[in-house]
Order: structure tokens, then sequence, then C-alpha cells
């Protein structure tokens, strides 16, 4: 898909809940895209070493020059913490660990990390380093086990599942709140049934949206007035071959939305 027409081109590419040899498929996206975001939604943070993550993350960037969003999640499922030795009832503490790792791991200079011992004096450090001197931008998939203070204050987006218009108020009120209108951005990632009678009246399903293309236009610039920045389409499964879709969205939907930069 990525390297479709530039029609049918997408604005960002993400890979969900993935593991680290995932982000080598981003290298590869980075090498054959020019312009689109390459994003992870989301690694689950505390079953990872996060200097590795940090490591892998910054190939993806300098590969694709500067076009990586990390998305980042502590995890929702206690059987996997016992496979790596992890205890699930701290995954909050390491996540908040595993994300100050990461800031000092791309850091300039050499990798300081007093909780574990490690001063400047070591002359260690973490490359390659990421194109932008601010590092890489981090996205908290939902809560993460974090307050929504410390995710505005620590990481650069939200990313939260779709929900009705209403609550999706009450949550992108917050955001902007807490961000202070700082231009840290709420995403959306969402399931999406395109219908091919166009005129099909929206309705939900589980983690998105079954709708046509006029009804989908509209929905998505209620979400635009509320405050997402960006939304992201999985498409399936879907009861229509993926390129129909993908035409439809080039053509008729992704026009009534100039492009934004995430980051």
């Amino acid at each position: 898909m990525a390297a479709r027409r530039p029609a049918l081109r997408p604005r960002a590419v993400r890979r969900r809940r993935i593991g680290l040899r995932d982000l080598h498929h981003l290298g590869h996206l980075a090498a054959v895209t020019d312009d689109v975001v390459l994003a992870t939604g989301a690694i689950v943070l505390p079953l990872r070493e996060p200097l590795l993550v940090a490591k892998a993350a910054a190939s993806v960037d300098v590969l694709s020059g500067g076009r990586m969003l990390l998305g980042l999640a502590s995890g929702d499922r206690p059987v996997e913490y016992p496979l790596f030795g992890r205890d699930f009832q701290q995954r909050g503490r390491a996540f908040r660990e595993g994300v100050e790792t990461l800031r000092a791991a791309w850091h300039g200079g050499p990798l300081e990390l007093p909780r574990a011992g490690l001063g400047a004096d070591w002359q260690l450090d973490a490359l390659p380093k990421p194109v932008h001197r601010a590092g890489i931008p981090i996205a908290v998939a939902g809560s993460a086990q974090q307050t929504p203070e410390w995710i505005a204050e620590h990481t650069d987006a939200s990313l939260n599942y779709p929900r009705n218009l209403g609550a999706l108020r009450l949550k992108t009120r917050e955001w902007q709140r807490l961000t202070a209108g700082g231009g840290k951005p709420y995403l959306t990632p969402m399931v999406l049934r395109l219908r091919e009678d166009p005129d099909a009246p929206p309705q939900p399903i589980r983690l998105g949206l079954s709708t046509g293309s006029k009804a989908l236009i509209d929905h998505l610039g209620q979400m635009a007035d509320l405050g997402v920045a960006h939304v992201s389409f999985n498409l399936r499964p879907n009861e229509r071959p993926v390129d129909d879709v993908l035409h439809e969205l080039a053509e008729d939907v992704l026009p009534h939305f100039p492009r934004q930069d995430l980051a």
C-alpha cells in the first residue's frame, strides 16, 4: 500500500501490537516511501529492553529521515508477563522507567541513567541518534497505567481507541487542557468497514465504524472539530477488496482533509 501511486499512498503507516522485529519492516518501508509517517501502535514497553527499543526506533528514524512515531503501551495481557520474567502488577513503573531510558538513549552525549548506576564518566552511548534533537515523538496508547497528567508532561501524543462523539469530546477537552494548547496531537486508530453504498448510514462496530463514504466524511469532520489530529484505519476484515476501499478513500474521502503533520 505504501508504495502505490501518489493518489493512493497513505499519510501514515502503523504497525499494530508489535515486537522489535516488526521495526525491521518499518525500516523496509522507510526505503520505499518518501513522506509517510512510520508508526508503531504499540510496543508493549515493559516486556522489552528499552535500550534495544531506543536503538531500533532510532535506526528507522535515521533511515526514514525523521519520520518515526513511537507508539507505546503497558500491555493488558497478564499471561504474557511470566514468559518474560516480568511482574504484571509493576508494569506502570516499568513503563515510566522505560520512557526515561528511551529519552536518555536519544539525548546527545554520554548515556546517563542514575537509576541503573550509569553516569557520564562511563563514556557509553547509544547509537544511532534520532534525526531531530528532541528525539522521536512518543505516543501513549490508552493510559499505560499512568495519570493523564504524566502522559501530557512526558510524552508527545495521546493514542486512543474510538469513542462515541460525546465521550470523545470529554477526552479531547481533557487532553487540550492538560497540554495547554502545546501542539501535542490526539490520535485515534479505528476499524473501518467502508460500505459499497456511499449513502449507507453509520453503524458502530467493535473498535470502529461500518459506514458509507458520505457519512464517514461527516463523522471524520466532527472528530476533527473535537480535536482529533489523525485517524488511522484498519481495513481488515472487510467485506470489500481492500484495493477498492483504498481507491474510494483516496478519491472521495481524503480530499476533504488536507494533510497535517503529526509532530
